[in-house]
């Protein structure tokens, strides 16, 4: 598989059902980025290092991704708009387990 569907609201609210490759070592930042589903300037301030929490979504399915590191659980600790389900887009990798997977972009913060 070189594709997967990903559904990710936008700040808007507006549901975007869009391809994502597997195959170029991608993470979720990059792909909102590349189809420009938040404004410019207000996503992956820090370049995707886990050093600002610009990228933070909300994973609304229950898909199996990589687990949080320590550097991104300390960022997201320092967010006061963080759920359970938060986490920053800019950590998460696409795989082919994403397949379907549906997430938030968060609010800027």
């Amino acid at each position: 598989m070189s594709d997967i569907k990903l559904n990710i609201k936008d700040r808007n609210g507006e549901v975007h059902k869009i391809d994502a490759p597997t195959d170029m070592s991608l993470n979720l930042m990059e792909v909102i980025k590349m189809y420009e589903l938040a404004a410019e300037g207000t996503i992956g301030i820090c370049g995707g290092m886990a050093m600002c929490a610009s990228c933070m979504c909300h994973i609304e399915s229950k898909h199996e991704i990589d687990l949080m590191g320590d550097e991104e659980d300390a960022m997201l600790s320092e967010v006061y708009t963080r759920k359970e389900n938060s986490r920053l887009s800019c950590q998460i990798y696409i795989s082919e387990e994403m397949d379907g997977m549906t997430l938030e972009i968060a609010q800027e913060i």
